[in-house]
């Protein structure tokens, strides 16, 4: 698992394309995703070692020009990042549930890492724009008050770009709730 990550998000779907491609030439990265989003963006997210995956972001943003959305480069990645984007975190119990939902991905993936450094949460679930109008939001579960910190922190950081939508604890999720979540 990478280290550092890098995503870039665009409103064009070619420029997308061809910012992935001079991000790839421009660093040793690998290539994590690069794929269209709802409503017609496109996103690149890169791994690696920190310097590298800067180099990257830094060329991917240069190749962007005017239509990048929104990105973000992390140096130290919250190990539960990578298994939230991909669908595959279990949960046994949940005390309490926090949702933020935001305008684009960068925001949401970048709230969420800064959540789960924030309070000893588990990060369960980050759904990436797809059929919800290229918005995303994260899920995470642990003790009220944990859960409460941690979603202030990752609100205000969405909010302080401008993309934060909602954010909502729930101390006592319903089981069947919870489930759907997963």
């Amino acid at each position: 698992m990478p280290h550092a990550i890098a995503l870039i998000e665009l409103s064009s779907i070619a420029r997308g394309i061809e910012a992935a491609d001079a991000m790839l030439k421009s660093a040793q990265v690998e290539l994590l995703a690069a794929k269209t989003i709802c409503p017609g963006k496109f996103i690149v997210l890169v791994g690696g070692d920190a310097a590298s995956v800067e180099q990257a972001a830094t060329q991917g943003r240069q190749a962007a020009g005017h239509l990048l959305v929104d990105h973000f480069s992390i140096a130290r990645l919250h190990p539960d990042v990578l298994p939230a984007i991909s669908g595959v975190t279990r949960l046994e119990h949940a005390a309490a549930v926090g949702v933020v939902e935001s305008y684009s991905v960068a925001a949401c993936i970048a709230a969420a890492d800064l959540a789960a450094k924030t309070a000893e949460v588990t990060l369960i679930r980050i759904h990436l724009a797809f059929g919800i109008g290229g918005k995303c939001y994260f899920v995470l579960s642990g003790d009220v008050a944990a859960v409460s910190s941690a979603i202030d922190v990752a609100a205000q950081s969405a909010g302080e770009k401008g993309l934060l939508v909602q954010q909502t604890v729930i101390p006592r999720p319903a089981p069947a709730l919870l489930a759907s979540l997963l």
